[in-house]
C-alpha cells in the first residue's frame, strides 16, 4: 500500500514539474496556413488577437497571408502601447547611463512603394527590413503595411501620396466597338480602360492588368455581377497566394475576372495583376457608379 501511495506521489510530483515547464514556455514562430485568420491563430495558442497584432507590427487583423511567419508571444512579453505587468519595479541604483543604441522606427507603406526603396530610404538592407518584421516575401509589401526598421535612428519623410489619374490619351477604339449605349474598352496594351457612351469617350485611365503568366483575357464579355466590396483570394500557396480583405468596387464580366479598385499598389499603367483590371479605389468607383450590369466590355490588345 505505501508503494502504490509513493508512486501516486511521484506521477503528481512529474506531471506538476511538466506543467509548471510548459506554462514557462517561451514565445514560439508559426506560419500561417491558407484559411486561417488571425482570430483562430490566437484561439489556437491561448493568446489575444491585440496582443498577436503588437507582437507582430500588425496594422489589419483582417489581412494574413499563406507563409507569413507570426510571432506567438508569451503573455508577459511588452511591445507598444502594451501595459506593464503589476510587478514590483527594483530599487534605482547610482550607474552611468549608457548611450543609447540606433534605435528603430516604424514605416507605414505608401501607394507604391517596393521593400528595396524603403530599406534605401533608410539606409538599411531589405534583409534586415524582412528579417525584423517576418517578411517571407521580400517582393510583396501593402499599403497601409507597418515595418520595423531596424538600425534607423530617424524616420524618413513619407512620401506624399500620388493624385488619382486623370484621363489619359485615347487609343484607337477596336473594330468591332459598339455605336450606342454605354460600354468599357480595356486596352492591354496601353493599359487603359475607357467609358464610353456610343462613340464618344468619357473618361480613359491608367490600369494594371494581368502579368505574364497569369494573363486578362481578350475578348467581347457583358458586365455579369457588381460588389461594393468584397474579399478576394486565390492563387498557389507558398507561390502566389493571395487573401486581400476589403476589395472595393468590384464589376466582374467574365468568371472571376473584374475590374475593380486597389489599395496594394499604385504601380498604375503596368501589368501587375492575376488577371484582373486594377484601378484606383477613386477611378473604381466612377466605373462602378456609372455602369449597369449587362455592360458590354471589350478587352483587346
Amino acid at each position: 500500500m505505501k508503494r502504490i501511495i509513493l508512486g501516486l506521489a511521484i506521477i503528481a510530483l512529474l506531471l506538476t514539474t511538466t506543467l509548471q515547464l510548459a506554462s514557462a514556455a517561451g514565445p514560439e514562430w508559426v506560419t500561417v496556413n491558407p484559411g486561417d485568420t488571425l482570430f483562430s491563430i490566437a484561439s489556437r495558442y491561448g493568446v489575444t488577437v491585440e496582443l498577436l497584432m503588437r507582437a507582430n507590427n500588425l496594422p489589419n487583423a483582417n489581412f494574413l497571408y499563406a507563409g507569413q511567419r507570426l510571432l506567438i508571444p508569451d503573455p508577459l512579453m511588452q511591445f507598444p502601447n502594451q501595459p506593464a505587468p503589476n510587478v514590483p519595479a527594483p530599487a534605482v541604483q547610482n550607474v552611468t547611463q549608457a548611450q543609447p543604441a540606433a534605435s528603430s522606427v516604424f514605416y507605414t507603406v505608401r501607394p507604391g512603394d517596393t521593400l528595396a526603396a524603403i530599406a534605401a530610404r533608410h539606409g538599411v538592407s531589405v534583409a534586415a527590413i524582412a528579417q525584423a518584421n517576418n517578411l517571407t516575401n521580400w517582393n510583396f509589401v501593402w499599403y497601409g503595411q507597418r515595418l520595423r526598421i531596424p538600425g534607423a535612428t530617424m524616420p524618413a519623410p513619407q512620401p506624399a501620396a500620388p493624385p488619382p489619374a486623370q484621363n489619359v490619351a485615347l487609343s484607337p477604339a477596336p473594330a468591332n466597338a459598339p455605336t450606342e449605349g454605354k460600354w468599357i474598352d480595356i486596352n492591354v496594351s496601353a493599359q487603359t480602360i475607357t467609358a464610353y457612351e456610343g462613340t464618344v469617350p468619357l473618361k480613359s485611365v491608367r490600369v494594371s492588368t494581368g502579368v505574364a503568366r497569369t494573363p486578362t483575357v481578350l475578348g467581347t464579355y457583358k458586365i455579369y455581377r457588381k460588389h461594393a466590396l468584397m474579399r478576394m483570394t486565390g492563387g498557389t500557396p507558398g507561390i502566389d497566394y493571395y487573401d486581400l480583405p476589403n476589395v472595393p468596387w468590384s464589376m466582374f464580366f467574365y468568371k472571376g475576372y473584374a475590374i475593380h479598385g486597389t489599395y496594394w499598389h499604385n504601380n498604375f499603367g503596368r501589368p501587375m495583376s492575376h488577371g484582373c483590371v486594377n484601378l484606383t479605389k477613386e477611378d473604381a468607383k466612377w466605373f462602378y457608379d456609372w455602369t449597369p450590369v449587362g455592360t458590354t466590355v471589350i478587352s483587346h490588345r
